[in-house]
C-alpha cells in the first residue's frame, strides 16, 4: 500500500497522484508539487488516503509543501499575465495572418515557459509567430493545437438532456466514440440526434458500451430463426439492456409478435448483422464526415501527447 493524493491543475482537469510524503492536506488546498517540467501549483481534490501499488503505474513524485501566501499571490500574477498575453497572441496572429483561434493561455508556475492553445483547420506554419512571440516574453514558448471538444469544454453550456456538459463537470479526458456504438446501442443515426454542442459524437456513446457488448453476444440479430416455446419465429427486434427478444410469427396473413427472455430461446439459424439501416443509408455523407472527424481529432491527439 501506498499513502497518495491526488491533484489537478486546472478546475476540470485530469486528477494525478502524488506522494504527500508527511504532509497531511485535506481537500481544496493548494500545494506545490514536483513535476517532469518544474514545480506546479494544484489543487488537492483527493485527500491523503492509501491505494493498492498495483494502481500506481510509475513511481510517484512529490508533494513539495502547502502554498504559501507568497505562492498563491505569485499565481494570481500568472493569471493576470495569462489575459494580457491572451490579447497579444490575437494581435499577433493578425499581423501574421494566421487562421487559428487562441483558445487558452498557460503560463509556468515557474515561469519557464507560457503554453498557447488554439483551434485550427488542418497544419499551420506558426514558427514566425513563435519567434515573435519569444522576442517578447523572453521565455520559451510553446503552442498547441487542440480539438472542439477541448474548446466546447472551456466555454462550457447545457447538452440535449438538459444537464451541464459532461466535459465540464467531471469528464476529464476525451475517449474515442464511434458510430457503431450508436448502432449497438439502438440510437437514432440521425447525425444532429447523437452530436453534442461540439459537433462531434456524444462522449457519452461510451459510457454503457461495454455492457451493451456483453449482452449483445448473448442475443441473436435480426431476422434470425429461434425456437421459443410458442414455435418458431424470425427476431423482428431486440430490448439489449433487458435481454429480451421481440420474436414475429406468421398466423395465416396475420403477423404477430410476442417477447421473450434470451434463456427462453433457442438460435436454430443467425444471421449476419444488417450492415445498413434505413436511417444511416439517408444520412450516409453526414455520418462519414463525422467519422472522419472522430479519426483527424484522434490523430490530433496522439500527436499532441
Amino acid at each position: 500500500m501506498k499513502k497518495i493524493v491526488g491533484v489537478r491543475f486546472k478546475k476540470l482537469g485530469k486528477i494525478y497522484f502524488f506522494d504527500p510524503k508527511w504532509l497531511e492536506v485535506k481537500k481544496g488546498d493548494k500545494v506545490i508539487v514536483d513535476t517532469a517540467q518544474g514545480e506546479e501549483i494544484a489543487e488537492v481534490v483527493v485527500a491523503n488516503r492509501m491505494i493498492d501499488d498495483n494502481k500506481i503505474s510509475e513511481p510517484l513524485k512529490k508533494v513539495l509543501r502547502l502554498a504559501s501566501a507568497k505562492d498563491l499571490n505569485h499565481e494570481e500574477e500568472c493569471r493576470k499575465k495569462e489575459k494580457e498575453a491572451f490579447e497579444l497572441f490575437n494581435k499577433k496572429i493578425k499581423e501574421h495572418n494566421l487562421e487559428m483561434t487562441l483558445t487558452d493561455v498557460e503560463y509556468k508556475f515557474d515561469n519557464s515557459k507560457i503554453l498557447f492553445y488554439f483551434i485550427a483547420d488542418g497544419r499551420i506554419d506558426f514558427r514566425e509567430l513563435v519567434k515573435d512571440l519569444a522576442s517578447v516574453y523572453k521565455t520559451r514558448i510553446e503552442l498547441r493545437q487542440i480539438g472542439v471538444r477541448d474548446e466546447v469544454k472551456k466555454i462550457g453550456g447545457n447538452g440535449v438532456c438538459g444537464r451541464e456538459l459532461c466535459c465540464c463537470t467531471f469528464l476529464s479526458d476525451f475517449e474515442t466514440v464511434s458510430i457503431k456504438m450508436a448502432k449497438e446501442q439502438n440510437l437514432s443515426l440521425n447525425p444532429t440526434k447523437i452530436s453534442g454542442n461540439c459537433g462531434r459524437l456524444m462522449c457519452c456513446l461510451k459510457y454503457e458500451q461495454e455492457v451493451y457488448e456483453e449482452k449483445l453476444k448473448k442475443l441473436p440479430n435480426i431476422g434470425a430463426i429461434v425456437k421459443t416455446p410458442d414455435g418458431t419465429g424470425e427476431v423482428e427486434g431486440l430490448e439489449t439492456l433487458k435481454e429480451l427478444v421481440k420474436v414475429k410469427f406468421k398466423d395465416g396473413e396475420i403477423f404477430k409478435i410476442k417477447k421473450y427472455e434470451a434463456k427462453d430461446i433457442t438460435i436454430i439459424k443467425d444471421v449476419e448483422k444488417e450492415e445498413e439501416n434505413s436511417e444511416e443509408k439517408e444520412y450516409q455523407k453526414e455520418l462519414k464526415e463525422l467519422e472522419k472527424l472522430e479519426k483527424e481529432d484522434y490523430k490530433n491527439k496522439m500527436a499532441n501527447k
